[in-house]
């Protein structure tokens, strides 16, 4: 039995997991490790508010209510097939008894899957590539972990995955071309792909990101109602799952997108947000907001590793409309993103 299968088959003993399909339960289970606690050593603390859903595995864990026993939890009883304390903030401190074994779950993501779960049509194999392929890996749970995706309603994330449509490519093969007209969203299922952008300098073209499963491209054009600003080529055979213009504007890029006013945008930055502008470097040497950092919207893949998840951005642009790309992006991979509404030409004088 792998690893796989024997986390699955542990899964099944808790509550609700016992209540997913086989598919969605084999998908969580590659996010979900057992971890340990030494006697004495705490797993959360009274007031905490991570949202993780915890269950015991083995062991004795004590829940104390300001340093007093309250209840315990011992791994293998009835009490122990539900989740630890699971109302936030924490009303209980949870300390290790003795050794214990447990395992540890993003409650967002467990949220949506279960709801995924219970109102999909399609199971996780019916829309992922070959099993075979040795880059499998489950491309919509990788998508339904973004926390950006737990901005979006339940029946709209039903209604993107039916969407979708599947396309075989070779390697070599040219998904979209930098130019062209922005007509789908795309997520590589199968295989790995290779960003470039042609520049004045470089007609081959500068790489911008290498791309594998899960990843996704495509939604600056939708977003700007610009052409496609880079060339995303196939280096090994594969697949992508495409999502119409139309539908991922409804769907998925709405929810995801918070607009703020200059009022609300500057309060952010004053409690410690910072100002992004992703217009061109000469359009930002003529004029920008103060404190405010540059990255080119098109360079926005390539340099996201720079910035500090845990602080608020405020994208910013000339009118809003590449700031909302950029936010998107942003939003996508895990950041808290604005977008300042009418942008920096609305800023009053």
């Amino acid at each position: 039995m792998t690893d796989e299968q024997t986390t699955s088959e542990l899964l099944r003993r808790f509550s609700p997991l016992d209540g997913l399909k086989r598919d969605n339960l084999a998908a969580l289970a590659r996010k979900v490790q057992v971890r340990e606690l030494s006697p004495g050593q705490v797993l959360f603390k009274e007031g905490d508010t991570e949202k993780r859903t915890f269950y015991v595995v083995s062991g004795t864990l004590e829940l104390q209510d300001q340093g007093k026993t309250v209840g315990t939890v011992e791994g293998g009883s009835d009490f122990a097939r539900n989740p630890v304390a699971p109302v936030y903030p924490r009303r209980v401190t949870a300390k290790a008894r003795d050794r214990v074994q447990f395992m540890s779950i993003d409650s967002d993501l467990l949220d949506v899957m279960l709801t995924w779960d219970q109102t999909g049509t399609y199971e996780v194999s019916e829309l992922q590539g070959s099993k075979d392929d040795a880059g499998n890996e489950d491309w919509m749970t990788m998508l339904l972990q973004t926390k950006a995706f737990h901005k979006i309603p339940p029946a709209n994330i039903q209604a993107i995955f039916m969407r979708m449509q599947q396309i075989n490519y070779k390697s070599g093969d040219v998904v979209l071309k930098q130019g062209a007209e922005g007509d789908y969203f795309y997520v590589l299922t199968r295989g790995t792909a290779l960003v470039t952008r042609e520049t004045p300098l470089s007609k081959d073209g500068i790489k911008l990101a290498e791309l594998s499963v899960g990843d996704t491209f495509g939604e600056e054009a939708l977003i700007s109602d610009a052409k496609r600003n880079a060339t995303v080529t196939m280096t090994r055979d594969g697949s992508v799952m495409r999502l119409g213009k139309d539908d991922f504007k409804k769907l998925l890029n709405e929810p995801m997108l918070d607009w703020v006013d200059i009022d609300e945008a500057t309060q952010l930055v004053r409690d410690g947000g910072q100002w992004l502008d992703v217009r061109l470097p000469s359009e930002f040497e003529n004029k920008h907001l103060d404190g405010a950092v540059n990255i080119p919207l098109y360079f926005i893949r390539l340099k996201i590793n720079t910035l500090d998840k845990s602080r608020k951005y405020i994208v910013c642009c000339d009118t809003g409309r590449r700031s909302s790309a950029g936010a998107y992006i942003l939003s996508e991979r895990g950041f808290q993103a604005y977008i300042l509404r009418g942008g920096i030409n609305k800023e009053p004088a």
